[in-house]
């Protein structure tokens, strides 16, 4: 099992929605490596920190699981959509995406300046200096950490 942070801004796609949806698939990513983890490293059963960024106060607020393996990205062909690729095909689509399932909104979120303030997690991806990826992988300790300050196990 492999353990993942999946970031989304709360006016596009909160843990809320996910948690009245039940699950959902993780569509829109336009990013080569964020592509890549899903496609080639993700599998059903690994575990997501579902983070809100881009608001007021950016936080670790709950948790998912990858319930499907990637599949085409289906935004990819609509011409309608804000992710659409003229140059993808069904034949040779280019991007994909998982399908993620709802766990658990956590009793207290966890912070960014909390995060940054804990030095257990100095070395984790999304604290590190210019990164930007929507999808980042987590290391175990990082996992065990964030839940437990989140006041989950």
């Amino acid at each position: 099992m492999a353990y993942w942070l999946f970031k989304s801004e709360p006016v596009a796609y909160s843990i809320d929605d996910l948690a009245r949806d039940g699950c959902e698939w993780w569509d829109g990513i336009r990013n080569y490596q964020a592509r890549n983890f899903m496609c080639n490293d993700m599998q059903v059963g690994d575990e997501i920190i579902f983070y809100h960024s881009s608001c007021a106060v950016p936080a670790a607020v709950g948790r998912a699981r990858v319930s499907a393996t990637a599949i085409a990205d289906v935004t990819q062909f609509d011409p309608k959509s804000d992710y659409y690729d003229a140059s993808a095909t069904a034949e040779k689509p280019r991007w994909h995406c998982v399908q993620i399932a709802f766990v658990e909104k956590f009793p207290q979120p966890l912070t960014l300046a909390a995060m940054r303030a804990m030095p257990k997690l100095a070395e984790m991806k999304l604290l590190a200096r210019g990164n930007r990826l929507s999808i980042l992988p987590l290391t175990p300790k990082d996992w065990k950490i964030i839940l437990a300050a989140t006041g989950t196990h």
